[in-house]
């Protein structure tokens, strides 16, 4: 039997060459740790999220404690608005002595070189729980919901935030919220672009999460958010935040949308980011909690397959417990 000269294999078969030519590393510098922020004392659960919990803003300083001890570069905000604030137009969004306001104020004052990304959206203060201002007939109106985008941006960045992550798919909002940044002042504020959200049906546990899911009841977000079949329309979505002044771009879901990713990284060639979004974290925990699969091997394999797909970093609610088994390596 004729065998080959070259074989595989062998830079398989032991741990040191399988390292020299592996193709993709991970590494605490990949992750962005997205946080929930509530106004209520100490810290809630979230059942749908196993592990995962709503924090009072001394809560989230003990977590960006251990945040920056571990190495993680960035975390991401996400307000729980108390009932009671939300409105049709959302104007507790950009209230100076708002829930994000104060936390991006807290951390940024305890932790300066920590950074600090907040999400840029109108769901979390509207009582139908969309994404912008609605009229009669509840169609989420473009415009008027971008000028709202631009004052919640502003306020943003005169708490301090580093990077300010617009998660709601309006056309030409990148661009408004860089030109109100740079009129303000604020020509260092970074911008991540959602940029390939798609309406996608793993949202679930984040909803709960902000209490959301409520508000918005049977509705839904097409109207905006991508349809899961496109692929080329996230090239055109792209295109557009890159020449309105996005300074990075993101594609939501992440798993699902791996061949998204590395089409961005291969045809744009800019700093891309994937979100590993609640539904991919509960499918994880939960398979965890029957004993189906490895928690660490899978965590960290799906990971480094976003990495290996061109992202260039991730938001993961695992980034404690990835930061920590990468410290143990």
């Amino acid at each position: 039997m004729s065998h080959p000269l070259y074989r595989p294999r062998r830079m398989r078969r032991d741990d040191f060459s399988r390292r020299l030519m592996r193709e993709n590393t991970l590494s605490v510098d990949d992750l962005i740790y997205p946080v929930f922020v509530h106004e209520h004392a100490g810290r809630t659960a979230i059942p749908s999220m196993p592990g995962v919990e709503r924090l009072s803003i001394e809560e989230l300083l003990k977590v960006a404690e251990d945040a920056v001890a571990l190495g993680i570069p960035v975390l991401d905000l996400f307000p729980v608005i108390d009932p009671a604030l939300k409105s049709l137009d959302a104007e507790a969004a950009w209230a100076d002595d708002g829930l994000a306001q104060r936390a991006v104020r807290a951390l940024k004052e305890r932790f300066p070189t920590l950074g600090v990304m907040t999400d840029v959206a109108l769901d979390p203060y509207t009582t139908h729980g969309q994404d912008g201002i609605i009229d009669d007939s509840g169609y989420v109106l473009n415009d008027i919901t971008v000028d709202a985008l631009v004052r919640q941006s502003v306020s943003h960045a005169q708490a301090g935030v580093d990077v300010i992550s617009p998660s709601d798919m309006m056309d030409g909002r990148i661009g408004a919220i860089r030109r109100g940044l740079d009129d303000a002042g604020f020509i260092n504020t970074r911008i991540m672009a959602y940029s390939a959200k798609y309406a996608s049906a793993f949202y679930g546990p984040f909803r709960d999460a902000v209490g959301s899911a409520g508000s918005l009841g049977k509705a839904d977000k097409k109207t905006y958010q991508m349809d899961p079949a496109n692929g080329d329309e996230a090239m055109r979505e792209i295109a557009l935040d890159l020449e309105e002044g996005a300074d990075m771009v993101m594609v939501k879901p992440g798993m699902p949308y791996l061949d998204v990713v590395r089409r961005v990284k291969e045809t744009f060639g800019v700093p891309t980011f994937a979100y590993q979004v609640s539904g991919e974290y509960a499918m994880l925990k939960a398979a965890v909690a029957n004993g189906w699969l490895d928690e660490r091997a899978c965590v960290m394999e799906s990971l480094m397959c976003f990495k290996r797909a061109g992202a260039d970093g991730v938001l993961t609610y695992f980034a404690p417990q990835v930061a920590r088994w990468l410290h143990e390596r």
